[in-house]
C-alpha cells in the first residue's frame, strides 16, 4: 500500500496544481472520484494488466464509460495513466487529491469514533471544541465502535486523541506493567 501511495503522489500533486491554477478543484475533485470509483468496480480491475487487453482498447473502454463526466484534460489524464499502466491507482490519487484540497481549502478531516451514537448536540459541540484547538475548519466522519466501552477516540491526520475508556484502561495497564 505505502508503494502505491508513493506512485500516487506525484499525479495526485500534479492535478492538484492543474485544477488549483485553473480555480477547477471541485471540477477536478468530482472527476477523480467518478474515475476512481470505475477503476475500482471488480469488472474493470480484472481487466487493467490483463495482457490480452491493450492499454488503447483499456483507454478506450474508460473514456467510455466515463463519459461526460470528464473534462478534455480529465479525459487526457486517464489516458496518460492507461499509457503508463496506472490505471488501478487512481482511487489512491483521488484520495490524495482529496487531502490536498481540504489542506488547501483549511480544513482538516477528522475521523471521530464513538462508543456510542452521538447526537448533533454532541457531535457540533465536539466538532467546535476541535476547531478551537486546531484554528481550523474540520470535516468530521463519525463512526461508532462499542468496544471503546466510553468517550470517544479522534483522529486527525497523525494526531490521534483518545478519550475512551478502553483507551484509558490500557494506558493504566502500561503503567501498571513498568
Amino acid at each position: 500500500m505505502a508503494e502505491t501511495r508513493t506512485v500516487a503522489r506525484p499525479y495526485a500533486e500534479a492535478v492538484f496544481k492543474l485544477a488549483k491554477d485553473k480555480n477547477e478543484l471541485a471540477a477536478w475533485s468530482g472527476m477523480l472520484q467518478f474515475a476512481a470509483a470505475v477503476a475500482a468496480d471488480e469488472r474493470i480491475r480484472v481487466l487493467i494488466g490483463n495482457p490480452k487487453v491493450p492499454a488503447r482498447r483499456l483507454g478506450e473502454l474508460l473514456l467510455g464509460i466515463c463519459g461526460d463526466n470528464l473534462s478534455a484534460e480529465g479525459r487526457n489524464f486517464i489516458l496518460l495513466l492507461v499509457e503508463n499502466g496506472r490505471v488501478e491507482i487512481l482511487p489512491e490519487v483521488s484520495e490524495m487529491f482529496e487531502q490536498l484540497k481540504t489542506r488547501h481549502e483549511g480544513v482538516l478531516d477528522a475521523k471521530i469514533i464513538s462508543a456510542f451514537a452521538m447526537n448533533e448536540t454532541q457531535l457540533r459541540d465536539l466538532v467546535t471544541d476541535l476547531e478551537a484547538k486546531f484554528k481550523r475548519k474540520i470535516n468530521a466522519n463519525v463512526t461508532v465502535d462499542a468496544g471503546l466501552i466510553g468517550g470517544v477516540k479522534v483522529e486527525i491526520g497523525d494526531e490521534v486523541l483518545d478519550a475512551s475508556v478502553r483507551g484509558q484502561l490500557e494506558a493504566m495497564a502500561v503503567a501498571l506493567k513498568s
